[in-house]
């Protein structure tokens, strides 16, 4: 996304945890008194954008990384929509990160934007993320949430697929009938810069409007990589490495469509899973 918005000449101020390494970064801590030291440097943006939040598929969820996942996400959007909501000038809009994960484990359940959110830890997490941009909405700043299904790129979830799927180690989830909400990396930056310029508020699903289960997933990636797709993960052991993390981030199924996005005119590039995967991997 910074790379996409510097190229298309927009300047960009960038809070960073470390120190500052020239004029377009500010430090910024949101556990202290003052987040930003130099807060005027804030005033007059023209837009705010907050994708931060600790991986979620990382490690086990131990009580002690469940609270890093909702202080990355919840805490360092509260602050910031304080911080915008009181400058002179705030920025008209704030984009914010937040996950198809709200919707919880659905089964084939279509859900989109009016859906209502499921239950479970990840669930609950996005609610009070999407919740924390409250103060900048009352300021009367145009919030937009951005629902993420799983961004495929080079990097990322694909990354760490790709040498097990390249040894023809690869292969379904549990049942494998669990359905994968998913979106190619240029599409979602695409999204993100439509919403960005649009006049539209409130969440967005960040997905593709053609879902797949997971066992679809896994033998598109494979005949993409020209390897086989012969093997199945077991649920227990899934659950036995990963502890609940397996349950709510590989075995839930949310059935996801970007009803809104598709409603406002927005184009996807790469709207099917296999054109999406041969496109990042050629």
């Amino acid at each position: 996304m910074h790379s996409s918005l510097l190229g298309s000449g927009a300047e960009i101020v960038q809070l960073v945890r470390r120190p500052a390494a020239g004029p377009r970064e500010l430090e910024w801590n949101p556990a202290s008194q003052r987040p930003v030291p130099s807060f005027a440097s804030l005033n007059g943006l023209s837009a705010a954008i907050h994708l931060s939040g600790a991986n979620v598929a990382a490690q086990r969820w131990t009580p002690t990384y469940r609270r890093e996942m909702w202080t990355s996400r919840v805490r360092t959007t509260s602050v910031l929509a304080d911080m915008l909501a009181g400058l002179p000038q705030p920025p008209p809009v704030f984009l914010v990160a937040s996950a198809v994960g709200i919707y919880g484990n659905r089964g084939d359940e279509v859900l989109d934007e009016a859906s209502q959110p499921g239950a479970g830890f990840l669930a609950d997490l996005c609610r009070e993320w999407e919740a924390a941009t409250e103060p900048a909405s009352r300021a009367g700043i145009r919030v937009i949430h951005l629902r993420f299904g799983v961004v495929l790129a080079r990097g990322g979830a694909l990354q760490k697929m790709l040498p097990v799927f390249r040894f023809g180690l690869g292969g379904k989830l549990g049942s494998g009938r669990q359905w994968m909400s998913w979106i190619a990396l240029d599409d979602a930056i695409s999204a993100i810069r439509f919403l960005l310029t649009s006049d539209l508020s409130g969440s967005f699903n960040l997905c593709a409007p053609n879902p797949v289960t997971n066992a679809v997933f896994t033998r598109a990636l494979a005949d993409t990589l020209h390897r086989p797709a012969l093997f199945t993960i077991p649920a227990f052991a899934l659950r036995a490495a990963l502890g609940h993390m397996a349950d709510e981030a590989l075995l839930a199924s949310a059935r996801v469509h970007p009803t809104r996005l598709t409603h406002s005119a927005f184009s996807f590039a790469y709207p099917r899973l296999n054109a999406a995967l041969a496109a990042i991997l050629r």
